[in-house]
Order: C-alpha cells, then structure tokens, then sequence
C-alpha cells in the first residue's frame, strides 16, 4: 500500500507542479471585467485599509480604474459611469463594485501587479495538502485511488475553470477544509469536540460568502441539518450546536453585511443588479447547457456516490453526513438551475465540497474517527 500512495502523492505533487508553472506566467490584465473589479477592490485596501469597503467609483482619483481599463482595451475607460462591474445604487447615489470584498481583501496581502499567482499558487497548496491527507489516510487499494482521482480532479480544476473568477481560488481551498472538516463534526460524539468543529465550520462558510455571494448556499444543507436533528432528538446540545454554527456564520459573512451597509445604504441590500437579482426561473436552456459541461458530471458523481453510501448501509455516522450533502446539494442545484446564467464554474464550489465530505467520510480513518494527525502525516510525506 506504501508504494501505490507514495505513487497517487507524486502524481498530485506533479499536477501541482505543472499548475504552479502555468500560473507564473498569467498576466492580470488578460481582459476579463471581473479581474478590473476584483483588482480594484484590492487597490482600495491597499490605499485605505479599511476604508477600502467603501469601493464608490468617485474614490478612483487616482485613475487607477482608468488605466486598467486601459489595459485591456476597454472602449470607454475614461467614462467610469461605464465601468463594467460596477451598479449605480439610488439609495446612497454611489457606483459602487457589485462583488463582496473577500477577494479583493486576499488579493491586498500581496503587492500590487503580483497578486494573482501567490493567491491561486496558495489556494492550490491548500487543497494538494488535502488531498495528500485523503490519500494517506486511506486503507485498502480503491479507497486510495479514489483519494488520488478527486486529488488530481481538485488541483486540476484550480485552473479550469477556476481561473475564469478569482474568486473561486479562495473558495475551493475553503470546500477542501470544510470537506475535510463536516465528516468529523458528524461522526464525533465528544461534545466539546462537535462544538469546537461546529463553530469552524460555520465560521469558514460564513467567510466563503466574503468571496462569492452564491456561496451563501453552501451552508444551507448544515442548517437543514441541525434542524432536522434538533427535531429528531430534541437535545439542547444539538440546539447550542446548530446556534454556534449560525453565529458563526454570521461573524463570517460581516465584511460582506457591512461592505453593503457601506455601498448600498442597508446590510442586508444588494450591490447587484442586472440579471444577478432576477427572481428565480427554471429555465430548460440554463439547465442543459449544465447538463453538456464538467460541471454536470462532478454533480452526477456526487449524486452517485451518496446513494452507493444509502445503499451500502454504511456506518451511522456515514449515512448522516451522505443525507447532509445530499440536502446541501439539492438546495444549491435548486437555486443554480432556477438562475438565468450559466458559468462553467457556478456549480464547482458545491460539487467539491460535495465530493470532499464525501471522501472523507467513507475512508476507513474517518469511520473510526481518527482526528486531524492525519494532516501531520500527510505534510510529513
């Protein structure tokens, strides 16, 4: 078993390698509107620290927004009413950026002209350290593989498509933790143990809407959870549990609460407009263009995957987190499916956090709920 693990760890080291390679040599200004605004957002942090939640396009005096629209050959640079990414909000009369300030706030750590690689590079560090910490912790030879496939499929998709948003950087590395992570918090009976991991989960969904406003759904299958618990058994420890992780999640999404406040008059108002805020519609259109890409097979992979879990009649602990992804899917799918625009990568932040809960549950280590050495191990390999 060694050598097939130390074999599944060099092909993941590999892809990660030739991930690394491609991303030195991306180039920020490659044209895509949603990098001017996530840059921008940065550059405000950057030159107003805090003051950088306020992303109103009157504070572009120094024309930074200008010249990056310069760059990429946009047709009005000079008319920033015209910027793209960019909503008129009647309520405080600012143009402000439509997108929570997570992103941009990651992309401020590092120097400006340079932010993009580190952030991608570091974001596929974190998921290549996850995956060597399923494939250790694997017993028997198919459960090794598996590891090694959705390893090899995670660092993959850091670059397709999760190059199309920066965004999505930041988030996979999250759906990793939090895959890792949901499995432990099902099957652990310590209280102090479900709670601590109850309020880390909450705390890093809540953080992951900082980076995508559709992330907010992610969470939606715990609080299914927790309900559906709580009624079942009628525990105050599964009550203090579920508003742990609500608080949590709460405390996570603040900047995003109060980037709002700032840009749109009200905590709970949109940035967005446009077709971002049309009310929900299945569409036959939207849903098959979902069914010819990536995105539908991952989907179908997850789908398959808990009901050979429901099947199989594995452990109690298995089948609880198998019925929690499943809610979780289902909720997100509802909501993607009924969004009248499609992107390779919407449903991809649900998928692998789909998948890696899955994995980890059904490993044998995690079945007998062996706790996080499992990282040590795998960083030591």
């Amino acid at each position: 078993m060694k050598p097939l693990k130390a074999i599944c760890a060099l092909l993941c080291l590999l892809l990660l390698a030739s991930n690394v390679w491609s991303m030195l040599h991306w180039n920020e200004a490659r044209g895509v509107f949603d990098d001017v605004c996530y840059l921008r957002q940065a550059h405000l942090f950057q030159r107003f620290a805090l003051g950088g939640f306020d992303t109103d396009i009157s504070r572009d005096d120094d024309s930074y927004l200008v010249s990056k629209l310069k760059a990429i050959g946009f047709p009005t640079p000079n008319d920033v009413t015209t910027a793209p990414c960019h909503t008129p909000i009647s309520a405080t009369g600012k143009m402000v950026i439509q997108y929570p300030p997570g992103t941009g706030a990651l992309l401020a750590l590092f120097p400006e002209g340079h932010q993009v690689v580190p952030l991608y590079v570091s974001a596929s560090l974190v998921v290549f350290i996850f995956a060597l910490a399923g494939i250790f912790a694997a017993r028997t030879t198919l459960s090794v593989a598996t590891a090694c496939v959705l390893g090899l499929l995670g660092i993959y998709l850091m670059i397709n498509p999760s190059k199309a948003s920066y965004s999505m950087a930041p988030t996979m590395a999250v759906c990793a933790i939090a895959g890792f992570l949901t499995p432990r918090f099902v099957i652990a009976t310590e209280p102090n143990r479900r709670l601590t991991l109850a309020i880390v989960l909450g705390l890093l969904l809540g953080l992951s809407v900082d980076f995508r406003l559709p992330n907010l759904f992610l969470a939606s299958g715990y609080f299914v959870f927790f309900l559906v618990t709580f009624l079942s058994d009628r525990k105050l420890a599964t009550l203090v549990e579920g508003f742990c992780f609500g608080l949590a999640w709460l405390i996570g999404i603040a900047p995003t609460l109060l980037a709002n406040a700032v840009n749109a008059g009200s905590p709970f108002a949109t940035t967005y407009g446009g077709h971002d805020v049309a009310p929900p519609d299945f569409s036959f259109a939207v849903i098959w263009t979902y069914a010819a890409d990536l995105q539908f097979v991952l989907l179908l992979l997850g789908c398959a995957w808990i009901a050979n879990v429901l099947r199989a009649r594995r452990e109690e602990g298995v089948r609880r987190t198998a019925l929690m992804v499943a809610a979780n899917l289902l909720i997100n799918l509802a909501f993607f499916m009924s969004h009248p625009v499609f992107t390779p990568y919407y449903t991809i932040p649900i998928a692998m956090l789909s998948l890696w809960s899955l994995l980890f549950a059904t490993l044998p280590a995690t079945a007998e709920a062996v706790d996080g050495r499992l990282l040590g191990q795998a960083a030591k390999a």
